[in-house]
């Protein structure tokens, strides 16, 4: 990840691993062969990273950096050695709410990086961070998106007070600290407090 940071640069391979143990996690829910675990693995891993440079119009990259992938596989592996146990989606839970933080801040910090503008920073941070929920979908499990919990919204915040904070001249390591604070404490806070958004109201 040439010219970020060294500690955006973890934060990417954390926002992976993370996210790579959801998919994990997801197929385990499913009780999916471990070669299912991989394939759900990276797909969610690298899936939201993938998905936005393609629309910027970057080089894709996990194909010039194996370690993403490795971290995927991992991952898998991981989850395939703990087994069966009972805090399994829970633990799913808190894992996508730290890889949605963490993907939100990068996908925005990686976006700026390559030349677009606020808005659309943002708007790829969000994309990032959310292309995770490709795993339920692909595992025929309803999606988060569906039960109206606070979830996007949570991506969006941790983009916005990133791009927001750097545009203000603050240095990226800690707007994306702060940005990462405060995506994942929203989502934190629809789990365990079931926040939600005000719905369509029927007139």
């Amino acid at each position: 990840m040439h010219g970020f940071p060294i500690p955006l640069h973890a934060l990417d391979y954390l926002g992976v691993a993370v996210f790579a143990v959801t998919g994990a996690l997801a197929a385990a829910r499913s009780r999916h062969d471990v070669v299912t675990f991989a394939a759900f693995a990276i797909l969610t891993g690298i899936g939201g990273g993938t998905l936005r440079v393609v629309l910027i119009g970057v080089p894709v990259f996990w194909v010039h950096e194996g370690g993403y992938i490795y971290a995927c596989l991992a991952a898998a592996v991981l989850v395939w050695l703990v087994g069966e146990r009972p805090w399994r989606t829970r633990a799913l839970n808190w894992f996508d709410a730290i890889g949605l933080a963490a993907y939100a801040v990068l996908g925005a910090a990686k976006a700026q990086g390559a030349g677009v503008s606020p808005p659309v920073a943002v708007v790829m941070g969000a994309l990032t961070a959310t292309f995770g929920i490709m795993r339920d979908l692909v595992a025929g499990q309803p999606s988060v998106l569906l039960k109206r919990e606070i979830y996007i919204t949570a991506a969006v915040l941790a983009a916005t007070v990133f791009v927001g904070a750097t545009s203000l001249g603050l240095e990226a390591n800690i707007a994306a600290l702060i940005g990462f604070a405060a995506g994942f404490a929203l989502r934190a806070g629809a789990i365990a407090f079931g926040w939600t958004l005000p719905g369509f109201a029927r007139t």
